[in-house]
C-alpha cells in the first residue's frame, strides 16, 4: 500500500477516535459537573419505575440509591477512563505513532463499546426493559454510539495504516 493511502487511514482513524473523543470528554464533563441530571436517568432505569411493571419482571429493579449511585459513579469513571485513552489516541494519531495510537485507541473504543453495548443495550435496555420506557429510554443513543465506535474501530484496524514507528 503506497504511503499517501496508509497516511490518510491513519489520518481517517484520528479523526474518528478524535470525533468520540471529543463526545466522550464532553460526556464525562457533563456527568461530573452536572451529577444530578443523568443521576435520574440511571436512577430510574435502575428502579424500572417507568417501564410496563410487569410482575415477572420487577424482581430485577434495584431500589438502593446508594447502589444506583454506585453503579452512576462507576459509569462515570469508565468514562472518564475511556475518554483519557482515546484523547491519547487521538495524540499519538496525530504525531505519526500510528502502532501506539492503534493499540490505544483499541482500548478506548473497546470501552465504549463496552459500555454502551453491553451496559446500555444489554443490561439497561433488556434486563432493566429500558425499552418499555418512554422518559428514560437511552437505547436509541446507546446504539448511535455503539455503532460509531464499531466504524472507528473497524476503520482503526484497516490493514496499510501503520506507518513505521520514528525511533
Amino acid at each position: 500500500m503506497t504511503t499517501r493511502t496508509s497516511r490518510t487511514t491513519s489520518t481517517a482513524a484520528g479523526v474518528l477516535t478524535g470525533i468520540l473523543a471529543l463526545y466522550t470528554v464532553l460526556v464525562a464533563l457533563g456527568n461530573i459537573t452536572d451529577f444530578g441530571t443523568n443521576q435520574q436517568y440511571v436512577r430510574h432505569v435502575l428502579a424500572m419505575d417507568t417501564t410496563f411493571r410487569d410482575d415477572a419482571l420487577m424482581w430485577r429493579a434495584v431500589t438502593s440509591t446508594a447502589l444506583q449511585d454506585t453503579a452512576y459513579v462507576l459509569i462515570i469513571a469508565w468514562e472518564t477512563v475511556a475518554a483519557l485513552a482515546l484523547v491519547w489516541g487521538t495524540y499519538l494519531w496525530a504525531r505519526g505513532r500510528d502502532g501506539l495510537a492503534r493499540r490505544v485507541s483499541t482500548y478506548g473504543l473497546l470501552m465504549l463499546m463496552l459500555l454502551f453495548g453491553a451496559g446500555f443495550i444489554a443490561i439497561g435496555g433488556e434486563w432493566f426493559a429500558m425499552w418499555q420506557s418512554k422518559a428514560w429510554n437511552g437505547v436509541d443513543a446507546a446504539t448511535r454510539i455503539f455503532l460509531i465506535s464499531g466504524v472507528a474501530l473497524i476503520v482503526n484496524h484497516l490493514p496499510g495504516g501503520t506507518r513505521p514507528e520514528a525511533s
